[in-house]
């Protein structure tokens, strides 16, 4: 899970990304207990205009025993989500003081309980606290609160209602609405243009569906930013790192290093999985069809081809000029070579133009966002 951070050290201009560079190879460091709550020189950079890096880390702290009381001692029907990451519970907070809160009484949050017995655990936790700790950014699933007490880590961060992306295409019968595919994909281009926008780019290097909540109005959030690193000023810095899933930049799957661009790749195989409703890889499918982006990378760049890979739930809903922009800008940020993919401003800038393409289609095509309903998800990855 989570995001690393790379200095920047060079060079070739983007009008796009405000004179920024692509991203160097990650590196790490060591963040010691001592920094939490410090403010990191690596988060001085200037925001995308919405977010904000703050001077030093402004959550609350909280004892063990106050987010036992907020979670009903843990109990398991608040549990949220579950993982090798830990266990997410539904909370309530005063949402004036944040103070711990009765059940059903006052602001719901989630509470992340990270396993005791990960010891990747204290690192993530830390680099939470520090990282998110200072950002604040409308796409940014928000962090309120930690503890630390003995062998307990925990976080506290904003309650998404909606669950996750992969929730909607996924995990209901009912279709997933075009329209706000295309909102929620946009508020996490957002997200990932902020955070590869600092001084100092966060590599969030995991993207993925079940990453991007969703608030009551369908906004979308990026969460589980864990692992941070802080970066280094070597010449040549790298990092070995585990290998991913399957929606890992085939550069970090060769070699283990990463770009701001690998961030890219992910973005791009998870709009492919908007245009089609499908998983990016399922071994159900027929020979040859297991990988979704080898079998259909030939028909992206087809003006007559793309309208047929599109979802069937969603037909009438799109223009045919949006399906063809979206292969563009898929097979685009599916490039092989991290060089030849575009920087996120660019791909937010293209998918905030096709959102606007598809305002021509009458409404009476469109399904009404209202009537869509979600129950209550199960899956989330704070």
């Amino acid at each position: 899970m989570g995001l690393c951070v790379s200095y920047f050290s060079s060079s070739s201009p983007s009008k796009m990304t405000n004179n920024r560079s692509r991203a160097d190879f990650l590196s790490t460091t060591e963040t010691t207990n001592s920094n939490v709550g410090r403010p990191n020189q690596f988060l001085r950079a200037a925001s995308d205009g919405s977010g904000q890096i703050l001077e030093s880390t402004n959550v609350k702290l909280y004892s063990f025993l106050d987010l036992k009381t907020a979670t009903m001692n843990f109990k398991p029907d608040l549990m949220l989500g579950q993982g090798g990451f830990g266990e997410v519970y539904r909370g309530w907070i005063d949402a004036k003081t944040l103070a711990p809160s009765i059940a059903g009484s006052g602001m719901t949050v989630a509470v992340k309980r990270l396993n005791s017995e990960n010891v990747h655990d204290l690192e993530d936790w830390q680099s939470v606290v520090n990282v998110l700790g200072r950002l604040s950014h409308p796409n940014l699933v928000k962090l309120l609160g930690h503890c630390r007490e003995g062998k307990e880590l925990l976080l506290v961060y904003e309650f998404m209602p909606k669950g996750s992306l992969s929730d909607h295409l996924f995990q209901r019968t009912e279709p997933f609405p075009w329209d706000l595919r295309i909102k929620i994909m946009i508020g996490a281009a957002r997200g990932l243009a902020f955070l590869h926008g600092l001084q100092r780019t966060v590599i969030y290097r995991e993207f993925n569906p079940s990453k991007i909540l969703i608030d009551s109005n369908y906004e979308a959030k990026i969460s589980d930013l864990g692992q941070a690193k802080l970066g280094s000023l070597q010449a040549n810095p790298q990092v070995t790192v585990r290998i991913m899933d399957k929606y890992a930049a085939p550069e970090y799957l060769a070699t283990g290093h990463l770009y701001v661009k690998s961030d890219v790749y992910g973005f791009g195989l998870v709009l492919l999985e908007i245009m089609t409703g499908l998983r990016v890889y399922d071994p159900k499918r027929p020979e040859g069809q297991e990988s979704l982006l080898n079998w259909l990378r030939p028909k992206l760049s087809s003006k007559d081809k793309v309208k047929h890979i599109m979802d069937k739930g969603i037909k009438g809903q799109y223009s045919s000029k949006v399906a063809t922009e979206m292969g563009r800008i898929t097979l685009s940020c599916t490039e092989p070579d991290p060089k030849k993919r575009p920087h996120m401003m660019e791909v937010l800038d293209v998918l905030e133009h096709i959102q606007r393409i598809n305002l021509v289609i009458p409404s009476s095509s469109k399904p009404d966002i209202a009537s869509y309903s979600h129950s209550s998800p199960r899956h989330y990855q704070y």
